[in-house]
């Protein structure tokens, strides 16, 4: 079962950026999509970014432009760059692995609040 770990949450100002790092406890060369996701307080859980082990990637709308997704199969990692922050980004950013017709792993989360 993997583990994943996430890291680097923070309080920042509106247009600021941050960078979130997610770190597995085993080898993600055979998953085949590390998945970021974020919750906002009384909101459902949404996907922001996903990225497939051969590196092509998707956005949601609301973050196109300004986040990047990327992973690094030797080192088991998968970050997001977010940048030009706004306070609607606020959350809880949960990292996830997903592999076809299997229930998806899940870190533990890392809080992004955005002051205005």
């Amino acid at each position: 079962q993997v583990q994943l770990e996430e890291s680097g949450g923070g309080l920042v100002q509106a247009g600021g950026s941050l960078k979130l790092t997610c770190v597995a406890s085993e080898s993600i060369f055979s998953i085949s999509s590390m998945r970021w996701f974020r919750q906002g307080a009384g909101e459902q859980r949404e996907l922001v970014a996903s990225v497939r082990t051969g590196g092509a990637t998707n956005y949601a709308d609301s973050v196109k432009g300004r986040f990047t997704i990327s992973r690094d199969n030797a080192k088991n990692t998968v970050h997001l760059q977010m940048s030009s922050l706004k306070p609607e980004d606020t959350g809880v950013y949960y990292c996830a692995a997903y592999r076809p017709g299997m229930p998806y792993y899940w870190g533990q989360g890392t809080q992004v609040t955005v002051s205005s």
